[in-house]
């Protein structure tokens, strides 16, 4: 399948090299490049839309974090990796927050870098590991329960949702697993979130990894 991808990033060499760069690669085409958030939404048509969004993080005129918000309100189908320099976790934090797919560093080898947005079209969540440890260090801030306790409160159910959820299935593909409703199974995590005091499923996955789940 054929990956369409857009580029959006201030430093145009960096841009421009990255577009030559996976242009290169099988299944992948850069159909579009922005310097900055504004121009990628203005960019955006709802008629080809590309399949994944390379988000840099600090831009001029809109940043990341504000263009991932944007992006998710108008076209959530589209996965945004969040792709730059600063391995900031309050910046991880916030554009998971607002439905970032992933969030990579820009010295990333391209191998590594390919193998991540085929990941993320695949409905799994792209962590660095150093950057996936910093957020597992805030999760004792999120939920001032002892971890051990709150893990004891998921019924036998709820753990293996749970489970799925650190594997990366979506929710159509949890109800399809266990033959419920993707109602129910969003009424099942929403449970979960409550009984392990996290408000999302970037730090709920994080939150059962780091219990070995």
């Amino acid at each position: 399948m054929l990956v369409n991808l857009m580029i959006v990033d201030d430093q145009s060499l960096f841009r421009d090299g990255l577009k030559t760069v996976l242009d290169l690669e099988p299944n992948l085409h850069v159909a579009a490049t922005a310097a900055n958030g504004k121009e990628a939404l203005q960019l955006l048509n709802p008629d080809t839309l590309p399949d994944l969004i390379l988000l840099d993080i600090r831009m001029p005129e809109l940043d990341g974090v504000a263009t991932v918000k944007q992006i998710k309100q108008l076209y959530p189908e589209i996965k945004v990796i969040m792709l730059t320099t600063f391995n900031d976790a309050e910046y991880v934090m916030e554009a998971l927050a607002h439905g970032a797919n992933g969030y990579l560093l820009k010295d990333i080898e391209i191998e590594k870098l390919v193998e991540a947005i085929h990941d993320a079209i695949a409905e799994k969540m792209i962590l660095p590991p150093l950057v996936a440890a910093k957020l597992a260090q805030g999760l004792h801030n999120i939920n001032p329960r002892k971890p051990s306790s709150a893990l004891a409160e998921l019924t036998d159910r709820e753990k293996e949702i749970a489970l799925m959820l650190t594997q990366g299935f979506s929710n159509r593909q949890i109800a399809l697993a266990l033959f419920i409703s993707e109602g129910t199974t969003r009424n099942y995590i929403s449970t979960i979130y409550s009984k392990i005091g996290v408000t999302d499923r970037t730090n709920a996955v994080l939150f059962f990894k780091e219990q070995g789940l």
